[in-house]
């Protein structure tokens, strides 16, 4: 008998085994059905049940099922029965044809159950809750059912029915709020945008502010009088700020957001698609990430809702009668949609997970945050496991993602983990439109603001220029450097007017910056000789110490404080003087390429240059250097040392990352406007995808600003531009022979005081003389003892350089 009981208990156990492996069999492959597949057949089935239902209670369906199941809804729900068919049909139509207004499905199993225990309760009150047992009070079926008598006669037994029904009218208004996914705060909202609707006015977003409340308040203070009214504050000093970074902090306010948005909606749509609202980052457990725990499909992605940007009218103190307007918002159009999860990164998780494993690793990829270019996978160790171990399986990881462009930071700056970013194979496309209208842009008032673009966990990077204060750009060809550059310049004229921010633009190439000609930010039309940088470079000195003067004289810090002080009556000019004091405005100089003006004239552009970058903070000055060539030849230790913020985007090699940043990362980069960010006072670069702003909307944008105003030059900068007065007494009869020279030596870009002598026929002392001249005009370097002089200009520049040297 005991080994037959033995007997009987293992194949009992066996036969256990088997049908649990084909349930779970079953299981797993109705989990991988598809989302779409697994909601119509939810909707499908509500139809089949509502059917079965209506048959039931409607039509009294004969038989044992019609019996059990009008003998089910009835004695739950009572005289509300004839309802259940209609509302089972609402919700299939629902789910079939509208899942994206849903949400998730614990949202709306919570949201129908306070309704319908709010409203079978008042039915029950209404009936005068009867109660089973007692004939006199009628049936259960001819009030609220059971459901109904359980809650009402809870309530009314505890707090009397006079107390009960205004607690299950709130349950039933709560269950309202919680289907629609509307808080108490956006009624009034809600029903301002259905009114219109109703009306034939424009649609607004759910949560937009009214339009017309934006305008009166646009209307009653302007943002330059807010501006002007804060800095008029005695007590407010916005110049000194410890510990005050360029970048503006609006991310944590976006994450407390997301945060509350993940509360109510599903962050993962199986098919690739987030909702508007899904976080950048999902679930701390590995296990949450796999595409099979999904429970529902969510809505199709839209772009976020942006209110306009109020226009602001303004008086400009250049030019008294004439009034200027910034462009509209909505000229830049929105970018892509960030997407928080899709099956691809999903997959990537698989892949590392695999690594670990094969190599016996104790880690674990336990979520990860998606940018538009890159993902940013984080990976947690086990107890005593070395972070050498998984960052020296760097090649091992790009193997296994199929990715040459891996990146691993240990850690992630502020988290206990490791960062692992792999380019994503569906990128997103940012754009500056997105960035100006974003909270972050909007919440500061600043006219230097400028849009970067977006971080690796798809929050917008914002950064005040007049903070960095100055900036240093670098970037192989096709790596977004140019991109850059536009979508810094459209920042500012969107945001700022010509008598806030004046601009000095270096184009040496000629074709990269033509587009803004004729701007009324300008101070001078767009310069493409290198020379003649050179030279406009040495004019914003002598504007920076001007403007030091005018600080040290009234006893100013910063002109921040002197223009206040200007726009507060509390300056005046000495007695006598008949000079008008004007506000400063910020003077922004961009070069679009410093290799030319350090192949040109090193030594006055260094110079020029270093002091503009020690000294011109507080006198409003900022510089943005833009090479290609991040060589130790062109971006100096003396220019390193006094730019502190840097912006790295893809680089050909790992010394040019370190020219730039100091550190290795910019040659890992994917290119088209990825880039790493270093600000001032950083010591870890943010990894960011720069904004885009197409070649229609800079032209838009443009005509707009030209449209409201001419520009307006500075005669001494021309002035600086222009000849050399004292060329004929330093040359006199010899121009002819200077001219020689510099042809012989810039068509053979050899510089040598023996050939001079040899071709022109001349004395030694004549052909160091010419020399010396040449030095002086830039076409040859310094003296370097017997070697033989660099020669600066390119033959391609003669025939420019005769002619500014004969005056022409």
């Amino acid at each position: 008998m005991l080994y037959l009981g033995r007997g009987f208990v293992k194949c009992w156990i066996g036969i256990a085994h088997l049908l649990g492996s084909v349930v779970r069999g079953v299981g797993h492959g109705a989990r991988d059905l598809d989302p779409a597949h697994r909601r119509d057949g939810a909707g499908l089935t509500l139809i089949g049940l509502a059917v079965v239902v209506a048959a039931a209670i409607w039509w009294e369906l004969p038989g044992a099922v019609g019996n059990a199941v009008r003998t089910v809804v009835a004695g739950s729900v009572g005289m509300l029965g004839w309802a259940v068919p209609l509302m089972l049909l609402f919700i299939a139509l629902r789910t079939l044809r509208h899942p994206d207004r849903n949400g998730p499905a614990g949202r709306q199993v919570i949201g129908w159950t306070a309704i319908g225990l709010g409203v079978l309760g008042l039915v029950h009150i209404a009936n005068g809750i009867p109660r089973p047992g007692n004939p006199d009070d009628g049936t259960l079926q001819e009030a609220g059912g059971a459901i109904g008598y359980v809650v009402s006669s809870l309530l009314s037994d505890l707090l009397t029915q006079y107390v009960a029904a205004p607690l299950l009218v709130l349950l039933s208004i709560f269950g309202a709020l919680v289907v629609t996914g509307t808080p108490i705060y956006a009624i009034p909202l809600r029903v301002r945008a259905a009114a219109d609707v109703l009306l034939g006015r424009t649609e607004l977003p759910a949560d937009a502010p009214s339009v017309s409340a934006a305008a009166d308040e646009t209307v009653r203070l302007t943002r330059k009088e807010r501006r002007a009214k804060a800095i008029l504050d005695d007590d407010a000093d916005p110049t000194v700020k410890p510990y005050d970074s360029p970048v503006l902090e609006g991310r944590e306010i976006s994450k407390r957001g997301r945060k509350k948005a993940a509360a109510e909606e599903d962050p993962y749509d199986v098919d690739g698609e987030a909702g508007a609202g899904a976080p950048p980052a999902y679930g701390a457990v590995a296990a949450a990430m796999k595409p099979s725990s999904a429970a529902q499909a969510e809505p199709a992605p839209e772009p976020p809702p942006h209110t306009p940007i109020p226009q602001r009218v303004e008086q400009l103190s250049l030019s008294g009668d004439i009034t200027y307007t910034l462009p509209d918002g909505q000229i830049l159009k929105p970018g892509s949609v960030h997407k928080a999860r899709t099956k691809a990164s999903d997959a990537v998780v698989d892949r590392l997970t695999e690594v670990f494993d094969q190599f016996g690793i104790d880690a674990q990829v336990t979520g990860y945050t998606r940018g538009p270019t890159v993902t940013r996978y984080e990976v947690e160790l086990g107890s005593a496991v070395k972070v050498e171990k998984v960052t020296a399986l760097s090649k091992n990881i790009a193997y296994a993602v199929a990715s040459a462009d891996v990146r691993i930071l240990s850690p992630i700056p502020g988290k206990s983990a490791i960062g692992i970013e792999i380019p994503n194979t569906d990128k997103e496309i940012v754009s500056l439109g997105d960035v100006i209208r974003s909270a972050t842009a909007r919440n500061d008032h600043h006219p230097m603001i400028a849009g970067l673009g977006k971080d690796v966990e798809g929050g917008f990077v914002v950064a005040n220029m007049a903070k960095m204060p100055h900036l240093l750009v670098a970037g192989a060809t096709g790596s977004g450097k140019s991109s850059f550059v536009n979508s810094l310049i459209t920042s500012v004229l969107m945001r700022s007017t010509p008598d806030e921010v004046r601009m000095v633009l270096v184009d040496p190439k000629r074709v990269e910056l033509n587009n803004y000609e004729g701007i009324p930010h300008l101070i001078t039309p767009i310069i493409t000789s290198a020379k003649k940088a050179a030279e406009a470079l040495q004019w914003v000195v002598r504007e920076m110490d001007m403007r030091y003067d005018d600080l040290a004289a009234f006893g100013f810090r910063h002109v921040d404080d002197f223009n206040k002080a200007v726009r507060g009556g509390k300056v005046k000019p000495p007695p006598g003087s008949e000079r008008v004091l004007t506000p400063y405005p910020y003077l922004l100089v961009i070069v679009d390429e410093l290799a030319d003006l350090m192949m040109v004239a090193p030594r006055d552009v260094e110079d020029s240059i270093v002091r503009i970058t020690q000294l011109a903070r507080a006198a409003g000055i900022h510089l943005v250097l833009a090479t290609q060539r991040p060589s130790v030849d062109v971006v100096t230790g003396l220019i390193k040392a006094n730019v502190p913020s840097r912006l790295a985007f893809a680089t050909s090699s790992l010394a040019d990352s370190r020219v730039i940043l100091d550190q290795p990362g910019a040659e890992k980069l994917v290119g088209q406007g990825d880039g790493l960010f270093l600000p001032m006072g950083a010591s870890k670069p943010m990894r960011i995808q720069g904004s885009w702003v197409t070649e229609n909307e800079i032209r838009a944008v443009v005509e707009h600003c030209k449209e409201q105003l001419q520009p307006t030059y500075r005669e001494d900068v021309a002035a600086v531009a222009g000849p050399s007065k004292d060329l004929d007494d330093e040359i006199g009869d010899d121009l002819d022979l200077v001219v020689q020279a510099a042809e012989l030596i810039v068509s053979t870009q050899f510089g040598s005081t023996s050939m001079l002598q040899r071709k022109l026929r001349v004395g030694f002392a004549k052909a160091g003389r010419l020399m010396d001249i040449l030095e002086s005009r830039g076409v040859v370097g310094p003296s370097e003892g017997s070697k033989a002089r660099d020669v600066l200009v390119k033959p391609d520049d003669l025939e420019d350089f005769v002619a500014t040297l004969r005056g022409e």
